[in-house]
This record gives C-alpha cells, structure tokens and sequence, in this order.
C-alpha cells in the first residue's frame, strides 16, 4: 500500500530517516500527516477541498489527544457512523528522552471503515513496525498502562518506603523487569513523565494519572535550564 507523506512541524515519531518515510511517493493517494501539526494540516487540506473519504486511508500523527479533535466526530458516532471512518491517527511509541521503539499504537475512530484500517496496518508493518490498535482516547495503551504505576513507584520513593536502588532492584529480580522503574525515569527524562501525566490528568480527570512530585520538580527545572 502506497502513500504520501505530508510532514508538518517536529515529528516525535520519524526524527531521523526510516524506510516508512523513504517508502512514501508524491503520487499517492493514502496520505499520512506527521509531525506537531498534524492535525492542522489534515484540517486545512479538508478546507482546501480535498476530500479525505476518497482516500484508501488517512493517518494522522498524535501526541496524547483524540483524533476525533481533528476529524470532528460528534458524540452520536457511535449510533450515527464516525466523521471519517478511513482516517485514523497513529503514534510510534516513545519513552522520554530514549530512542523510538518498533511500536506504532493505530487510533481507530469510533466507526472504523474494516477494509482502511486494514490497508494502514499493512503501510506500517510493511516497513517493520508492529502495529497495535486502539481505541480512540486521550493517551495510547501504553502510557494510560504504564504511567500510573510510574507514579506509584515515585510517591512509595517519597514515602521512603525503601531506596531507589533497592526498589529498583526488588522490582527487576521479582518481577523480571530489565529496568527499574526510578532508572527508567531518570535515564529517560522525568520532565517527560510530568507532561504526560499532566496531559492525562487533565483529560481523564483521573488521580491516578496526577502527576508526582518528583516529576513536577523535574519539570519545573527543565524550564528554568531553558531561560
């Protein structure tokens, strides 16, 4: 399956060359947005006239929010049929500061066309990502996964429950991480693991997503290391 590429800002996804951008051809008729804006891009070419449903499939880089705030779907989707079943949104799984992983997390909307979501698998895995699909919600599986129990690894450090390196340790001989959970954040960038949680808490509402101490620290650091 081909497609074009359409970059549009900073992409968090494709930092450096990779053969699913080197596969993309001006000619093509599937189109992927990526970078910060996105979503901006795909909204401006719809007001442009082009018309995404004619489209084998769309996909549409995402940082932590819903596709459905690009595509438009109203709250009735689910009884009505989506705004854009053929386009979805995609984010390739990223840890801080740490090298891109090989895991693409496909956003479906909420009435997926089959036969599209089937051709945007095919046009990631054909460059050799694994690809996972989800539902359309704020955050992708991973972080909605994996945060709160980052978050519960720093406030049982605050609570002095044992040490870094012991915690760590316990959690990487007991349980078989290869990584401790405090290593994991500091190698990678706490500041990162506020804006996520951050973004999360807001949308969810949800405590177990507030952000720790630690990381609002971090955070605050990191923006006065860049004045």
């Amino acid at each position: 399956m081909t497609y074009r590429l359409i970059q549009a800002g900073e992409s968090r996804s494709f930092q450096e060359g990779h053969a699913f951008i080197d596969a993309a051809r001006n000619d093509a008729s599937a189109r992927v947005y990526t970078g910060t804006g996105a979503g901006r891009a795909f909204a401006d070419e719809k007001r442009g006239g082009w018309r995404a449903e004619d489209a084998p499939f769309v996909a549409i880089e995402l940082g932590h929010e819903c596709l459905a705030e690009h595509t438009g779907d109203t709250a009735r989707a689910d009884l009505e049929g989506g705004a854009a079943p053929n386009v979805f949104g995609f984010a390739r799984f990223r840890l801080g500061d740490a090298e891109p992983s090989n895991l693409i997390e496909l956003v479906k909307p909420a009435v997926a066309d089959a036969a599209s979501l089937e051709k945007a698998k095919a046009a990631f895995e054909s460059a050799g990502f694994v690809v996972a699909v989800c539902g359309d919600f704020p955050g992708r599986i991973v972080d909605r996964l994996v945060r709160p129990y980052y978050n519960a690894a720093l406030r049982r450090l605050d609570e002095k429950l044992a040490s870094a390196t012991d915690m760590d340790m316990t959690l990487r001989l007991g349980l078989g991480y290869p990584e401790g959970p405090i290593a994991l954040l500091e190698r990678t960038g706490l500041h990162h693991h506020y804006e996520v949680t951050q973004s999360l808490y807001e949308a969810l509402g949800d405590t177990a997503y507030a952000p720790a101490r630690r990381a609002q620290v971090a955070s605050r650091w990191a923006k006065e290391a860049e004045k």
